[in-house]
């Protein structure tokens, strides 16, 4: 079957989040796409719930040996197998607005990689989407209401959560917002694309910088233009602590190859068998 978008999600053990997600992808405007769950571990609780969910679209389940973290490898893996030429990819704590996938692909062209950043949602809107994630519809009201609220807003990057349409009224306001990263979480570009840089470079072994800053230079020095889907493609960040800590280790490997110029990685994309 050929399919418009192959939706990549990246999962670690957390169902709970990742069902709100694939819930939501009922409500996508546009309905021609693959899902691959991409999970950097093989978990038997993920895979029993993988298992039972009832999906509607095509899907595709990738896990790999649990030995530390390897979302680049685990990533890889998922452009390898991916059947559609345009590649959108998320977290699984990260649940879409309605037209998420439709403006992803409104906006793709061949030269072009697209991003947009998350709302990172409170408590109450969390456990919202997490007990009902129809109530997606009613979210944008809300969302609208804290941003304008003089009360103070424990929501993360709010303005990031109003969509706006682009052929609407104020759609002049999203053409003025820029990415200058890449976000890992929302972003989407050809499998062409993947190729001309040979994919996620599998040198980086923690979290943080690999997954997207890093992609961010080697595009634009292989000659691809990074733009924003900003208030286009929204996405809601299920509220959950992090443990992100900041890997000095992998900006000084960045720099390394940038000041190198090595944007084609050599520990990449091309070790896998295409469509495999």
């Amino acid at each position: 079957m050929s399919y418009n978008a192959s939706l990549i999600i990246s999962v670690y053990k957390e169902t709970r989040f990742l069902k709100a997600v694939l819930d939501s992808l009922s409500y996508q405007t546009e309905k021609n796409f693959e899902v691959i769950i991409s999970e950097d571990g093989e978990d038997a609780g993920m895979k029993s719930f993988i298992d039972s969910y009832p999906f509607v679209n095509d899907h595709h389940h990738l896990t790999q040996e649990d030995v530390g973290w390897r979302k680049n490898k685990a990533l890889n893996r998922a452009i390898a197998t991916a059947h559609a030429e345009w590649l959108i990819f998320i977290d699984g704590d990260c649940v879409l607005h309605p037209r998420f996938i439709e403006y992803h692909l409104r906006r793709a062209g061949r030269k072009k990689i697209l991003s947009a950043k998350k709302v990172k949602l409170n408590d109450n809107l969390s456990r919202m989407l997490l007990n009902d994630v129809s109530s997606i519809n009613k979210i944008q009201t809300k969302m609208f209401r804290e941003l304008f609220s003089i009360k103070k807003r424990d929501i993360g990057f709010i303005e990031e959560g109003v969509f706006l349409n682009p052929v609407g009224p104020v759609g002049f306001i999203p053409a003025f917002r820029t990415m200058k990263q890449l976000k890992g979480c929302n972003m989407s570009f050809s499998k062409s694309a993947a190729f001309a840089i040979n994919g996620f470079d599998e040198d980086y072994v923690d979290p943080l910088i690999g997954e997207d800053i890093d992609l961010s230079w080697r595009f634009r020095k292989a000659g691809y233009r990074i733009c924003s889907l900003r208030n286009i493609a929204v996405e809601y960040h299920l509220n959950h602590k992090e443990n992100w800590n900041p890997k000095r280790v992998n900006m000084e490997k960045m720099e390394t190859k940038m000041k190198n110029g090595d944007y084609f990685c050599l520990n990449g994309l091309n070790k896998y068998t295409i469509g495999a």
